[in-house]
């Protein structure tokens, strides 16, 4: 039996609130889970009205008018979400298009906006669908600095399938970018610390009355540290290393902004120190060997033990092509020691909250968007 299995099994139906406000729809006899892994509703009747989530009852009726989809011996979920890809931007590997997840050129990291090279016509979303993900974070893969700038949340159907403009500032800090920038970890981080203190608020508005009137010049990286300063979108870190983390934590209490760690491959080793400073780590827990000496301290149970410290947990895919295989890393989590019910959190509720989409997103309750999921179980728990 596949690990993916091990976590819930196949899709049969992954409807994306956008896509699905053209009816009402009403999903009867299944076994709903309403808060991430949590809240189980057995025989529910789940109504779906313009694309978003009516209600979620026990042995609920369905009025009159509503399309029902019999969901009898299935699992029903929130449609998962994977934490980081480069959907929209890539294609087919060797296709000869431009990669428009590698800004090397761009001068201006931070300010970089992804949803300018969004293509929501690319061929891997509809893929992804149809494996029960319907949201994820796209963002770059590279630039010509250590700043990747601005990711975004998506939706995977609909006209319009950017759902938060502004996610995340991406940031990298792993030994590749502190190779082009500088040579050494000292001078990256003497860089990134050196911008942020120039960009923290210094509480004085006032202007010289010469410059009162003028126009202020347009920078994009200005308003993108901005944001993060006034606590509107978090810093996602690339790090691997515990040494490097514990940086990570430093910066997060000088600046007091909001901090994510991505990749992490020794961020269980600062698990109790991640939680006690509330920084959500997202990574792949299909990693289990060393690539290098930042990640010597790879391990497959490092989801299990960042969860057992109280770290919010959220899962990458195995890459971009594959996005659509992110219940299959989280099944790897769970053959691995994570509890089933914080494995489906880290693929609904928890990346929802992080990446600032939880009033809309992430589970079902009345009023969110009707991003829902029919499982074919094929093991019980």
């Amino acid at each position: 039996m596949s690990i993916m299995k091990t976590l819930m099994g196949a899709s049969l139906l992954a409807m994306a609130a956008a896509g699905a406000n053209a009816e009402d729809v009403a999903i009867t006899g299944g076994t709903a889970f309403t808060m991430g892994g949590k809240g189980k509703v057995e025989n529910a009747t789940i109504l779906i009205h313009d694309g978003k989530v009516q209600s979620v009852t026990s042995g609920g009726d369905v009025p009159a008018g509503y399309r029902t989809v019999d969901a009898s011996g299935k699992w029903v979920t929130a449609g998962f979400m994977a934490s980081g890809t480069e959907l929209g931007l890539t294609e087919v590997s060797l296709s000869g298009g431009i990669n428009d997840a590698r800004a090397s050129d761009a001068k201006n990291g931070a300010g970089l906006e992804v949803t300018y090279a969004f293509n929501p016509a690319t061929t891997f979303i509809p893929e992804t669908r149809i494996e029960g993900v319907t949201r994820a974070v796209t963002g770059f893969s590279s630039t010509k600095d250590m700043w990747r700038g601005q990711s975004a949340v998506i939706a995977l159907a609909g006209d319009n399938m950017i759902v938060k403009e502004h996610a995340v500032l991406s940031l990298d800090m792993d030994e590749g970018s502190a190779e082009k920038n500088g040579g050494s970890r000292a001078a990256l981080w003497d860089t990134v610390i050196t911008k942020l203190e120039e960009s923290r608020p210094n509480g004085d508005d006032k202007k010289d009355d010469d410059k009162k009137d003028k126009k202020p010049k347009y920078d994009s990286a200005k308003a993108a540290f901005d944001r993060l300063f006034a606590g509107e979108i978090p810093l996602l870190v690339e790090v691997e290393r515990k040494a490097d983390i514990l940086n990570v934590i430093k910066l997060k209490e000088r600046f007091g902004i909001k901090v994510v760690v991505t990749s992490g491959a020794e961020a269980w080793m600062v698990a109790d120190e991640l939680a006690a400073a509330g920084i959500p780590v997202v990574l792949n827990p299909l990693r289990n060997l060393a690539e290098d000496f930042d990640s010597l301290g790879t391990t497959g149970a490092a989801a299990a033990r960042l969860h057992a410290a109280g770290v919010k947990v959220a899962f990458l895919p195995p890459d971009t092509n594959n996005t659509r295989l992110v219940p299959q890393n989280a099944g790897n989590a769970v053959a691995m020691g994570m509890p089933w019910e914080a494995a489906v959190d880290a693929l609904t509720v928890n990346p929802a909250e992080i990446f600032g989409i939880a009033d809309s997103y992430g589970t079902l309750e009345a009023g969110k968007d009707a991003d829902v999921v029919v499982w074919m179980v094929t093991r019980s728990r």
